[in-house]
């Protein structure tokens, strides 16, 4: 018969044993734990508690604004630039009193201008009635109500009416970065070709080519191969068109087997808050726009020999850089087919009620013609009464104020660059 002490000793033992068990299962336990967060990023339920270093990553918001005025693929190049540096992008939109201090008149108002740039695709957030100047109260809300990490602007001077930088307070605080500008198109180069397109047409003056796009298109102009009119600030363009950039403003998306695929053409010249939102309506009705834009050729032949203003491929991405736009066909034909229509599995062919040449309606030629027969046709009602002959109309009703608002911003860039200190690496 055991005596007490042996049976005391035989539960020391077994304690001591059952203690070491645990100390072995606590360290194989948390040996399995710090494995998981290291591989998978796996967080325990700690009643609410986050391990040491384990914060959540908060995504970079960046910040961009300008006045957006007629808003061309220009624009869009660069909030996709912007969009580019961080994961989320905020624009202010400048207020029209704003524009009209520092620059002169905008040719569309603020409620257009934020129709049209909340639709790029890359936007996603939009701050209306934005300041011109980056001042420190307006810098210090963008950090604390909005979350801003870095304030974004382009290479090319934006500068006060005094002549000063207007992203100063950025840079200073060291939360300022730089994209590069798109070359070959600009707001005042735009508003130039309006210009010299109503002159070309007021004179009756007649060139060789039935398009004066095309001598735009191609980069030289009979009257002009100097660079600029002699009223200033009219230019060509020079816009060369590269599969790179195309690649960009595409959605690389094709639609699935089963898609609902929705067709809607038109010239889309100086895309504009119309064009938005009829595009939006229609992206509505299915799962995948197609978004046909006609020739140069194909408008100066239905809307007079002065139109477009902008050319095939600068139409093209300004539509694909729009939200709502799946795909683009980059020189559509004028009449939907019956070859195109099963080419692209086209559901449903529409078209809305506000446009310059609706002559069609009443001629035989009617470019709709086989989608009606087939039961798949369909006007939608335009939402604004906005058309590209409005937008020339109010460039040409204040062409003064217009073309004294180029003269300023050529004269100001100039000083600029006089000015200006160039660094290594500039």
């Amino acid at each position: 018969m055991a005596s007490n002490g042996d049976s005391r000793g035989c539960l020391d033992v077994l304690e001591k044993l059952a203690r070491s068990q645990y100390v072995v299962a606590l360290l194989l336990g948390g040996f399995v734990l710090f494995v998981l967060v290291l591989r998978f990023g796996y967080t325990p339920p700690l009643g609410g508690m986050r391990l040491p270093g384990r914060r959540k990553k908060r995504p970079v918001r960046v910040y961009m604004d300008g006045c957006f005025d007629m808003m061309h693929y220009g624009h869009c190049n660069a909030l996709r630039q912007a969009r580019a540096l961080g994961d989320e992008l905020v624009v202010g939109v400048v207020s029209d009193a704003e524009i009209t201090a520092n620059k002169g008149p905008p040719v569309t108002p603020i409620n257009e201008r934020i129709i049209m740039v909340g639709a790029v695709k890359w936007v996603d957030e939009v701050i209306p009635d934005a300041p011109y100047a980056i001042t420190e109260e307006f810098m210090n809300k963008l950090f604390t109500k909005y979350n801003i990490d870095y304030i974004i602007h382009g290479d090319d001077p934006c500068l006060l009416p005094d002549g000063t930088d207007a992203y100063a307070l950025a840079k200073k605080a060291g939360r300022y970065k730089q994209i590069k500008r798109t070359e070959g198109v600009s707001s005042t180069d735009i508003v130039g070709r309006m210009l010299l397109c109503v002159r070309e047409r007021s004179s009756g003056d007649h060139h060789t080519h039935s398009s004066l796009q095309r001598q735009f298109s191609h980069g030289h102009s009979p009257r002009f191969d100097d660079g600029g009119s002699p009223h200033g600030g009219t230019r060509i363009s020079h816009f060369l068109p590269t599969s790179r950039r195309i690649v960009q403003f595409s959605n690389g998306k094709s639609p699935s087997p089963d898609a609902r695929i929705i067709y809607i053409d038109g010239a889309f010249d100086l895309f504009h808050a119309g064009h938005v939102e009829i595009l939006r309506l229609a992206r509505a009705l299915g799962d995948f726009l197609l978004v046909g834009i006609h020739t140069d050729q194909t408008i100066s032949s239905t809307r007079g020999s002065h139109r477009p203003i902008m050319n095939l491929h600068e139409r093209s991405l300004s539509v694909l850089a729009c939200r709502y736009v799946d795909e683009v066909i980059i020189g559509a034909p004028w009449e939907v087919s019956k070859d195109m229509i099963t080419t692209f599995n086209i559901s449903l062919v529409v078209h809305g009620t506000i446009a310059e040449n609706m002559g069609y309606l009443k001629e035989k030629s009617n470019p709709y013609a086989v989608p009606l027969e087939m039961g798949i046709c369909r006007t939608i009602k335009s939402p604004l009464d906005i058309t590209t002959s409005t937008i020339i109309k109010r460039i040409v009703s204040n062409h003064e104020a217009y073309q004294k608002r180029n003269e300023r911003k050529e004269d100001s860039e100039r000083r600029y660059y006089e000015n200006k200190v160039y660094l290594p690496g500039d």
